[in-house]
């Protein structure tokens, strides 16, 4: 017992350092790139960008060198643009988790053991898997009634696994959380803990079971759409048995026409159908890339993979509504006060900028004509905003926009004329009326604001009173709040101390210099150690510039 108690003590800390080996090694690429003076020819903003692509596709070659655990928290990161940069998450969002598959009889025995007796009832199990994945693969087979099926199994000895690698995650979180910069408005333990409690979830089959199930009676009255029914009898933690649902890939154009199916009706289908989950029942599929979608003999949309859902609130729902009417106005303050209720802009920030960069973003994406990549537009303008400022958008949000930019592209690849925003019009309307704004909620909001005001202009006499009173006392103090003058000045005087830093380096080096080329060279050692500081504090001066200058990035382009 001991023995293998060691066995298993060795890997689990090979495994715990090639982790961290990552880890260190990202770091110190990440504080690399972040020095101007590493960038031949000068750091440019298409240098920079280039770098950073090449570090996102890094990272995710890493990911899918480390395996399970890491492929699935990449692909949650990937629904976090306010922790990474739009780069990083574009790349992330395209992780597949495409892994050999294990050997058949380790499949054979997982069945085994998860089914016991019932095994029985299962005849013609294919060898070959129709795909493998980081966390299981499928087989198709035959029951004795004759239906045809397909079994999800679990890859053997991933829990164990998944416990080592989350477990080491939660040091990592911790790390990053004290460090002085990628800290600083990040709560990377919580978002670790997030993600462990997802990712253990997403090891228990039994809910994706029950996921398929609700997702199905959703469109069980809907003859476009069909979902695999569950065989319950023979599901288990590790083992998911569904409905084989054979279909044409729904990307596939030429496949298709070759069977008679217009592709532009079942572009049509897909985005109407993702509307319905969205705007009817609030809860979505939220991984509909083209591997979990295909189309049937009879022109049907056939979902697939019920691993990762979304759930929309009911106050979410009525929140977003109201986003939704306040964006077809192209009312920016409230779209704002909408997004600060939310929880989308944190609280105590300047909502001058704010509602400029909103305003800029509608008049942007939704004036017509409108171009046929609205919303991967959209959405990316939203991370490009959402990184480095004050918003936090809720996840279920980010997979809205994900899965609604996923079926653009499809939409487009299926049909060039295909337009998500015609589409959606008449669904956003239920959309918009369910989040207060019916005809007796209208009456009712209008007599509150009616009352509101008659109640403020009865008080005005006393209020004048009184603030003529305290001028005359002396006591009365004016407050003048001033954001953009604030934020100006602020940037003006790092801008000076960092002209004072640069006169200071200059007179250094000269100093060094001088005393180089006299009688006693080494006295050119104290300029040097002294400029070792100043040139720190300067790199930093620099850092702040750059950062405060993206929000002003923004509004000037507006102007």
């Amino acid at each position: 017992m001991a023995g293998r108690l060691g066995g298993a003590v060795v890997p689990s800390a090979l495994r715990a350092l090639r982790i961290w080996r990552a880890v260190l090694t990202l770091m110190v690429l990440l504080w690399w790139d972040g020095r101007r003076w590493t960038y031949p020819g000068g750091c440019t903003p298409e240098r920079r960008e280039a770098r950073q692509q090449r570090r996102a596709r890094w990272l995710t070659a890493e990911l899918l060198a480390l395996g399970s655990a890491f492929i699935k928290l990449g692909q949650l990161l990937s629904a976090r643009p306010d922790v990474l940069p739009a780069g990083w998450v574009a790349e992330l969002a395209d992780l597949q988790d495409r892994v050999p598959p294990f050997p058949f009889d380790r499949a054979q025995a997982v069945l085994e053991e998860e089914l016991g007796a019932r095994c029985a009832e299962i005849i013609d199990l294919d060898e070959q898997p129709l795909g493998a994945a980081s966390l299981a693969q499928v087989h198709r087979a035959s029951l004795r009634s004759g239906r045809q099926v397909v079994l999800k199994i679990q890859r053997p000895g991933l829990e164990r696994v998944f416990r080592l690698d989350l477990e080491v995650m939660q040091q990592v979180a911790a790390v990053l959380q004290r460090h002085p910069s990628w800290g600083r408005g990040r709560d990377w333990v919580a978002i670790a803990q997030e993600c462990r409690r997802v990712l253990l979830r997403e090891l228990d089959f039994r809910v994706e079971a029950q996921y398929a199930a609700r997702f199905r009676q959703q469109f069980l009255e809907d003859p476009r759409i069909r979902v695999p029914g569950v065989i319950w009898e023979l599901s288990s933690r590790r083992v998911l048995c569904l409905d084989y649902l054979p279909g044409t890939k729904v990307n596939d154009r030429e496949a298709l026409l070759a069977a008679g199916i217009d592709p532009a009706a079942v572009a049509e289908i897909g985005a109407a159908s993702y509307l319905q989950q969205l705007v009817r029942y609030g809860f979505f599929h939220a991984d509909p890339h083209p591997g979990n979608l295909a189309v049937a003999s009879d022109g049907a949309l056939i979902y697939y993979d019920f691993g990762m859902m979304g759930l929309l609130s009911d106050g979410l729902r009525r929140r977003l509504g109201a986003m939704v009417r306040a964006a077809a106005t192209r009312d920016a303050s409230a779209l704002v006060s909408e997004m600060q209720a939310a929880g989308v802009i944190a609280g105590g920030v300047d909502l001058g900028p704010v509602r400029r960069l909103v305003r800029l973003m509608l008049q942007e994406a939704l004036t017509p004509p409108f171009t046929a990549n609205v919303i991967d537009k959209l959405s990316g303008d939203l991370y490009e905003l959402v990184y480095g400022q004050p918003f936090r958008l809720p996840v279920e949000l980010i997979f809205v926009m994900r899965a609604l930019s996923t079926f653009e592209g499809v939409g487009r690849s299926l049909d060039p004329s295909f337009s998500l925003v015609a589409i959606a019009k008449p669904y956003l309307l239920p959309l918009m009326s369910a989040s207060g704004s019916g005809p007796n909620d209208l009456f009712n909001e209008l007599g509150r604001q009616v009352g509101a005001l008659s109640s403020r202009a009865a008080g005005i006499p006393r209020r004048l009173d009184e603030s003529l009173e305290r001028l005359e006392q002396g006591d009365l103090q004016l407050q003048i709040r001033m954001g953009e003058s604030d934020r100006q000045f602020r940037r003006m005087v790092t801008a000076q101390h960092a002209v004072g830093q640069s006169v200071l380096l200059g007179s250094l080096a000269l100093a060094a210099a001088l005393l180089g080329a006299g009688p006693r060279p080494l006295w050119a050692l104290l300029p040097l150690a002294a400029a070792v500081p100043v040139g720190s504090g300067w790199l930093r001066l620099q850092i702040k510039l750059r950062r405060d200058g993206r929000l002003e990035s923004f509004s000037s382009s507006e102007r």
